[in-house]
């Protein structure tokens, strides 16, 4: 059996584990993951949070990451704007990005998550109203739900992963994790 941990990714957070040459310090998943050989399973940028997986099984990794596989990732993703349902069928359609069109995407408005907050918070605008979605994709191109979103014309805010197939984030506080096997 594969070893994997699922770990709720912190904001401010790199996903690796060291982070050498950088001027500055910078928060990496070994100030809250103390176990060998176990590695990240794709990644989530340092600006967004939620579900990251690790394991030690390196077929199960490249199964996981490997867009070929197409694994569901949903995220609930508050942007700028109330958007409409029109608002939303490129999304659903499929976005022309500068590195080629997306795949299209489950895209469903949802009431504000109970999350934890964020540090540091979302800035709030009082002449600007926010919205939440839960989006769906089975590609994983760099920032891809940002510049999604950004290309229909609602900037993220902030970004939660909470699932990748059927592991979610449910229990999991951010900075902790859970152990199971796959």
């Amino acid at each position: 059996m594969a070893r994997l941990i699922l770990f709720n990714k912190p904001f401010g957070v790199l996903s690796q584990f060291t982070d050498r040459g950088s001027p500055t310090v910078r928060a990496t998943l070994s100030d809250f993951i103390d176990a060998k050989g176990v590695y990240p399973a794709g990644r989530l940028d340092r600006d967004s949070e939620g579900l990251l997986l690790l394991c030690d099984d390196g077929r199960l990794q490249a199964r996981i990451a490997d867009p070929r596989f197409k694994l569901p990732k949903t995220y609930w993703v508050q942007v700028e704007g109330n958007p409409q349902e029109d608002d939303l069928e490129p999304l659903r359609a499929g976005v022309r990005l500068k590195d080629g069109m997306t795949l299209p995407a489950e895209v469903d408005r949802i009431e504000a998550p109970a999350l934890w907050p964020r540090d540091p918070p979302i800035r709030e605008r009082k002449s600007i109203p926010d919205s939440w979605l839960r989006i769906t994709i089975r590609e994983g191109r760099n920032r891809q739900v940002r510049r999604m979103t950004a290309a229909v014309g609602l900037p993220t805010l902030r970004l939660v992963r909470w699932s990748i197939g059927d592991w979610t984030l449910a229990g999991i506080a951010p900075g902790q994790f859970e152990e199971t096997s796959a």
